[in-house]
């Protein structure tokens, strides 16, 4: 559980930080927009930003330029699917607490392809047979049930982020299907490699459109905040109106792949 307490506290000091000033009622104009941005503590999350920005251009950074020179392609997405595919029950679980039976069983479908036909997750054969991946976590799972986000925040190492994601994303570490492997030095040691791993691969996918914003955006800081409140938000509108509360029909296999 200590994945809770740690995001709590950190939460905690955002809050005592440096937070912006409304514009006053006299220039609404400026008010209305201060509300739309919904970002009260951005002098603390450029802050934390700017110190994440440092710290990932002397560590994470070349490491992952390093990971995309010596892996192949190939070899970078097989990778990527094993840990894809290793999340598949926690998804489930999302999907299944969403109430959307659909998803849930293309998510299951998915799982038990890739895990054997696929080798493992190494290969994707179940996005050929029709059952494409889709996010699920328990951000999404709050959204749909109607949480609010709350504001804006800019976690040290996680990034961009709300409230509910926050406490989402912390207590989805707590419930990982990794965990279910124990607690002895073996476990321990594969859940820290994993977690490297999967920050490593993640961070190299996402590295060329990272040092684009970096480089072209007049400010990156409001660019990153603009660009993740938009793929959130379609990752939220698609979970709300994918699969439904229908009877599935996944169980009809292969489906064709979609045009």
């Amino acid at each position: 559980m200590r994945g809770i307490p740690s995001v709590l506290a950190l939460l905690a000091l955002a809050a005592l930080g440096g937070c912006a000033t409304p514009p006053p009622a006299s220039h609404p104009e400026a008010l209305a927009a201060f509300r739309q941005t919904n970002d009260p503590l951005e002098p603390t999350n450029r802050v934390l930003y700017r110190v994440s920005n440092a710290v990932a251009s002397v560590s994470l950074t070349p490491i992952a330029r390093a990971y995309r020179s010596a892996v192949p392609e190939p070899v970078r997405t097989g990778i990527t699917n094993i840990f894809s595919n290793l999340g598949g029950p926690f998804r489930f679980g999302n999907d299944v607490l969403q109430a959307k039976s659909q998803r849930a069983g293309d998510t299951l479908m998915r799982f038990l392809i890739n895990s054997t036909i696929g080798l493992g997750g190494i290969f994707d054969v179940a996005s050929d047979w029709g059952y494409p991946n889709h996010p699920a976590d328990l951000g999404m799972t709050l959204a749909v049930w109607g949480v609010p986000s709350g504001p804006y925040l800019f976690l040290p190492l996680l990034g961009p982020s709300n409230p509910r994601d926050a406490f989402g994303f912390a207590a989805g570490t707590v419930a990982s299907p990794l965990r279910a492997l124990g607690s002895g030095a073996a476990a321990t040691a594969f859940h820290w490699a994993s977690l490297g791993t999967t920050t490593v691969s993640q961070y190299a996918q996402n590295l060329p459109a990272i040092e684009s914003v970096k480089r072209t955006a007049l400010d990156p800081y409001a660019t990153f905040r603009s660009l993740f409140r938009q793929h959130r938000q379609a990752e939220i509108e698609a979970a709300e109106q994918g699969g439904g509360h229908t009877i599935p029909v996944w169980f009809d296999l292969p489906k064709q792949p979609s045009e």
